[in-house]
């Protein structure tokens, strides 16, 4: 019987290199693995690619920036939507320090689903006459035009889920089932931040939503 690793936060990404990619799982900091971002940022790792939904000081992915760690950001909402807080990655940005590729919030989501699914991409209406469409192949299909999107893949994933057992089955709970599933799936290390890890067997088989099959490393965080 196959039993995932169960880390510290810190142990978990110690070996996270300059210049890898990292997934970060969330919505709005719903679901986020709050305590593996603090410490990817302890480790101190240069050179991030992130790609995550939202950046926030509020969610802590922030400090990741704050400490410039971060070369480049993926995401659908990576500044704050108000100038009046702007947050270190803005501030950074703007500076000219930061590269940031801002993707419709459903575009990325489907292009990480292809990341996982292994498939070369997928064609979508989303952003056509647009920023977004810069530089991107455009095909007309039954009169309509659409955008070709590339997949994404990372070399980590930091996700958040309820429950784990010792083979790495994942339950999710309320809004941790925004990124997180599917971030599982297109990343070559996945790290779970979970609050309780069970005996196999104890879970319902109906509720698992990521096999452990994806899973490489466990931690235990009590609910915040």
């Amino acid at each position: 019987m196959i039993f995932v690793p169960v880390l510290t936060p810190d142990e978990a990404v110690a070996d996270i290199p300059n210049g890898a990619s990292i997934m970060i799982g969330g919505f709005a900091g719903g679901g986020q693995p709050f305590e593996l971002v603090r410490a990817l940022a302890r480790r101190g790792a240069r050179d991030l690619t992130i790609i995550t939904n939202n950046i926030s000081v509020h969610d802590n992915t922030d400090l990741l920036a704050q400490r410039g760690l971060i070369r480049k950001a993926i995401a659908s909402f990576p500044v704050p939507a108000s100038e009046s807080a702007p947050s270190a990655l803005d501030r950074l940005f703007k500076a000219g320090q930061i590269e940031v590729e801002t993707v419709p919030q459903g575009t990325l989501a489907e292009r990480i689903r292809a990341g996982g699914a292994g498939l070369g991409g997928f064609y979508t209406p989303t952003g056509v006459g647009t920023l977004a469409a810069e530089g991107k192949e455009v095909r007309i299909i039954d009169g309509r035009e659409y955008l070709f999107e590339r997949p994404i893949r990372a070399d980590f994933a930091l996700i958040r889920a309820f429950q784990a057992d010792t083979m790495g089955n994942l339950i999710y709970r309320g809004t941790a089932r925004n990124f997180n599933p599917v971030m599982a799936t297109a990343a070559d290390i996945v790290i779970c931040q979970v609050e309780e890890i069970v005996p196999v067997g104890a879970l319902d088989p109906e509720r698992i939503a990521t096999p452990g099959i994806y899973v490489d490393r466990l931690c235990i965080v009590a609910r915040e």
